[in-house]
């Protein structure tokens, strides 16, 4: 598995995945009819840098990372991460959120925070919780899941400096 920088024709490959999870409404606050070209604005024009993850030249998932506020906050980074159906359970999240908190203290950020995770997406509370965020706010009812109705709408967040 090899991560690195997406270039703008990666886009092609993210698209698929990128529109079933969205489409799907279930994890993602975008709206559930984004189109390829505000897709493409989101995931890689917007953030600071994208990666993906690929092997045999196949993308297999992707992230974006970028700052979270700017001014007084701009030492916190915020991520969103995305991996195709056919790669799910081999790890791939955790290797990219592994990677993007590297990246992350490599571009002088302090802190990681995910504003919205929502709290029916167990996998990824799951996951982030092992990896050191701490739910440091909980929305009630913000995020509305398209079976599950209004979920909690979870703040994560993992200081990353020692300092």
């Amino acid at each position: 598995m090899h991560i690195r920088e997406a270039t703008l024709a990666d886009f092609e490959q993210i698209w698929p995945f990128f529109h079933e999870i969205v489409s799907a409404g279930e994890t993602y606050a975008y709206p559930r009819d984004t189109t390829r070209e505000q897709a493409i604005t989101l995931w890689m024009e917007t953030p600071r840098k994208t990666f993906v993850a690929e092997e045999n030249g196949q993308i297999l998932g992707s992230y974006y990372i970028k700052t979270n506020q700017p001014g007084g906050g701009d030492h916190v980074c915020n991520c969103g991460y995305m991996v195709s159906s056919a790669a799910r359970g081999l790890g791939l999240a955790t290797t990219m959120c592994e990677h993007s908190q590297q990246l992350a203290k490599s571009l002088g950020y302090q802190a990681m925070q995910f504003n919205f995770v929502a709290s029916s997406n167990e996998g990824a509370v799951r996951l982030w919780t092992k990896l050191g965020f701490e739910t440091v706010g909980r929305l009630p009812k913000a995020f509305r899941h398209p079976s599950k109705g209004y979920v909690d709408a979870l703040v994560m967040y993992k200081w990353l400096s020692e300092r």
